[in-house]
């Protein structure tokens, strides 16, 4: 099984991956580019670390074990290691493919390069590289800890080996896998969340019904755990409009198309809960 990870990108999404990782056993480097994105990151995993021993869920020991096989750079170069890396930046392509052609050059020709896009083809990434057949999609959810769900998605030249070795990864640090075998923009979760956020902030911007009432009518009726637009508040408004707006572009499907609500709020800055103001006050 593979042991040696590395994650770029020290967001929440891959502090989370770097956090489950290592509690799984696996030596990680995190890069990203700033010192000070890297100790927000560290920071944040040692915090979860701690609440889970503090409700029983993970001995001390543990926690200061796997915070120990996590390695912060700034230096990309440190993936020169790994078996497999994976990309958690920010939902942008041509960053992301600035990325791959660096990785492609500095890991060694076995390694498997993941993307945790949650909507940008993961063709078009592979592209840039001279290992398409290496690269794959793993979409994990935030909060990556509590979520159970990783999305694997095959580009259109992805191996039946590199699926293999990034589902073997996933299941190791405790996700349920479920593949996309054709690369189409969104894949399943990211295209199914993004046309129901889009019907209801097009409700609830035209004055059909309260944000609580849209949540509410998709919880009691459809059995969801949180309503659509309480969803868009934990994700970051910002962060699904930018994924409905890469699935509208290469969709050109109009249900995708980001209302004018959601692009103002971003503009305004009221991202949900890491702003404090989205859909809800928090």
């Amino acid at each position: 099984m593979t042991k040696k990870l590395a994650v770029i990108g020290a967001g929440l999404m891959g502090s989370g991956i770097a956090q489950v990782s290592a509690q799984a056993g696996y030596e990680v480097v995190l890069r990203d580019v700033t010192d000070e994105a890297l100790t927000r990151g560290t920071d944040a995993i040692r915090s979860s670390y701690e609440k889970f021993v503090a409700k029983g869920k993970l001995a001390a020991e543990d926690a200061e074990a796997a915070l120990a096989r996590i390695t912060p750079t700034t230096d990309l170069e440190a993936a020169a290691g790994a078996d497999l890396v994976v990309e958690a930046v920010f939902e942008k392509i041509e960053v992301k493919q600035e990325i791959f052609r660096a990785l492609d050059r500095i890991v060694g020709d076995d390694a498997v390069l993941a993307s945790n896009t949650s909507a940008i083809p993961i063709t078009k990434i592979a592209a840039v590289t001279g290992r398409p057949e290496r690269v794959v999609g793993t979409h994990f959810f935030s909060p990556v800890p509590l979520m159970q769900l990783c999305e694997l998605v095959r580009g259109l030249k992805t191996s039946d080996e590199t699926l293999a070795r990034a589902r073997e990864f996933a299941e190791a640090v405790g996700k349920t896998c479920v593949v996309v075998n054709r690369d189409v923009a969104g894949f399943v979760t990211t295209r199914l969340i993004s046309a129901l956020v889009v019907e209801a902030v097009k409700l609830y911007e035209s004055g059909v019904a309260s944000a609580e009432d849209i949540d509410i009518a998709c919880k009691l009726g459809f059995g969801h755990a949180m309503g659509p637009l309480a969803t868009a508040d934990l994700t970051g408004v910002d962060i699904l409009m930018h994924a409905t707006g890469n699935i509208y572009t290469e969709s050109q499907d109009e249900k995708f198309a980001p209302p004018e609500l959601m692009r103002r709020m971003v503009d305004a800055g009221d991202l949900g809960r890491k702003s404090g103001q989205g859909f809800y006050s928090h």
